[in-house]
């Protein structure tokens, strides 16, 4: 079974960045899509960015322009830049696939916190 760790979070002021990691423990290459999913306190988890293994992406529109997904095949990492950050992207965030017949196990999620 892949174990997912992702990393990267923390406190951050409004407009500030962070870049999030999410390292899985086997191979990924496989997996068509992966995606980058925060969740906020009282709030369903949401998928706010997606890579298919070829490469291509897309954003939910509440981070579209801000956030960037890349992954590294050959780490076995998918990475989640993120820009111009907002309070309102203060969540924890947690990558997997989004076929959910591809699903892995969650990872414990990074906590990224903005402040106003």
């Amino acid at each position: 079974q892949v174990q997912l760790v992702e990393s990267g979070g923390g406190l951050v002021q409004a407009g500030g960045s962070l870049r999030l990691s999410c390292a899985a423990s086997k191979s990924i290459a496989s997996i068509y899509a992966m995606g980058w999913y925060r969740q906020a306190p009282g709030k369903q988890r949401e998928l706010v960015a997606v890579i298919t293994n070829g490469g291509s992406t897309n954003y939910a529109d509440s981070v579209k322009g801000r956030f960037a997904i890349s992954r590294d095949n050959a780490k076995n990492t998918v990475y989640l830049q993120m820009n111009g950050l907002k309070p309102e992207d203060t969540a924890v965030y947690s990558c997997n696939s989004v076929l959910p017949a591809a699903f892995l196990s969650w990872g414990q999620g990074t906590q990224v916190t903005v402040s106003s």
